[in-house]
């Protein structure tokens, strides 16, 4: 008997509203499939030290700076899980600092992933855009399992009706 393609889901989650649809997404997989389903934030420690270091920022800059994202983080992970209780879907949240793609795919593997759903880029340009595009392609490069960017048009609409 074949090994289904996926047991352990990992999802991306940022402060974007297409890591919200691929939170959503893989919420519908776990229930669908009956998988277990993760979700990471990650508080980008490494270009908050990369900013502090080409003194874009101070120090007291860059920590008040990573205390909002700490605390956005949190506050995103919150709004995953309540989607989860939503939908009768158990997941597991985790916040981690340090560089995005590292972390990720330290997640992943500590958790023996079989896939890593990314948000779809949500029509953005500029740093943020470049940041996550880099950290994207770098989790696609080093990831040890598939990894899906999420770019389904129609997903609110099938996580109101599921």
């Amino acid at each position: 008997m074949i090994k289904p393609l996926f047991q352990k889901v990992l999802v991306v989650v940022n402060s974007s509203d297409a890591s919200i649809k691929a939170a959503e997404y893989g919420i519908l997989m776990a229930k669908l499939y009956r998988c277990s389903l993760k979700a990471v934030y990650v508080v980008d420690t490494a270009t908050l030290k990369q900013l502090t270091l080409n003194k874009f920022f101070i120090s007291e800059e860059s920590r008040e700076y990573e205390e909002s994202l700490t605390s956005d983080g949190q506050r995103y992970l919150r709004y995953v899980e309540s989607l989860a209780e939503k939908k009768g879907v158990k997941i597991e949240t985790e916040m981690k600092k340090g560089a995005v793609w590292s972390e990720v795919v330290t997640a992943a593997r500590d958790m023996k992933a079989d896939l890593i759903l990314l948000g779809g880029f949500d029509g953005g340009t500029g740093d943020r855009h470049d940041v996550l595009s880099t950290a994207y392609r770098e989790i696609m490069v080093n990831a040890d399992c598939s990894v899906l960017m999420v770019r389904q048009p129609m997903i609110e609409q099938l996580f109101k009706m599921a």
